[in-house]
C-alpha cells in the first residue's frame, strides 16, 4: 500500500460523502447502538467550508480516497454541510485552538496510519498559520488514535441533535 496525501477538491465531495457514511456506520458499530450511529450521521458529515478554504486532505492508496480529514481556521468544532450551530467566525491564531475536523476512514484501510498522515499534515498546516494548539470532537472510535498522538481529554459529552444522544470527547493538544 502507497499512501499519498493531498489537498480535497470539489471533485472529491461524491466519495468523501460515500466513505464518511460508511465510517459512520462501520467503525462505530464497537462503541454505539444502532440508533446512536444513525443519530451520527445527522451530527457528522462534510463541510464544504474545509475544501473551500484549502485546510482538507484526501489519503489515496493509488488512486482511490481511502481517507480524508482536516483542520479549520474557523470556530466550527464539528458537524457537516447539514448541522446546526455551525459559525465561519475566523479564529485568532494567538488565543483560540485550530479545529482538527472531519476525520474519516474507509474501513477496509482502518488501523494503517491514515488517520496519523493527516493529523500530522493538520498540525504542520495550522502551525504555518501561528496556532499553537489543536483542538478536535472525537468519537469514541478515534479517541484511541487521537490519544496515541498526544490529544488530551477537554470534556466528555453527548450530541442529541440526532434525536438519541451520541457520546463524543473533546480533545486538544499543543502543536509541536
Amino acid at each position: 500500500m502507497t499512501l499519498t496525501i493531498r489537498v480535497a477538491t470539489h471533485d472529491d465531495l461524491p466519495r468523501l460523502r460515500e466513505l464518511m457514511a460508511a465510517a459512520i456506520a462501520v467503525l462505530q458499530k464497537d462503541f454505539l447502538d444502532q440508533a446512536q450511529i444513525a443519530a451520527s450521521h445527522a451530527i457528522m458529515g462534510m463541510d464544504t467550508q474545509l475544501v473551500d478554504d484549502g485546510t482538507y486532505f484526501v489519503v489515496e492508496d493509488g488512486r482511490t480516497i481511502v481517507g480524508c480529514g482536516g483542520w479549520s481556521r474557523r470556530a466550527t468544532l464539528y458537524g457537516g454541510d447539514h448541522s446546526a450551530g455551525r459559525d465561519a467566525a475566523l479564529l485568532d491564531p494567538a488565543r483560540d485552538p485550530a479545529k482538527v475536523r472531519a476525520m474519516y476512514t474507509d474501513p477496509g484501510h482502518a488501523r494503517r496510519g491514515i488517520g496519523r498522515m493527516i493529523l500530522d499534515a493538520c498540525e504542520k498546516a495550522a502551525a504555518e498559520e501561528g496556532f499553537t494548539t489543536l483542538e478536535l470532537m472525537g468519537t469514541l472510535s478515534g479517541q484511541p488514535l487521537y490519544t496515541a498522538a498526544g490529544f488530551e481529554v477537554v470534556e466528555h459529552l453527548a450530541d442529541d441533535r440526532g434525536g438519541v444522544p451520541v457520546p463524543l470527547v473533546r480533545m486538544r493538544k499543543p502543536i509541536r
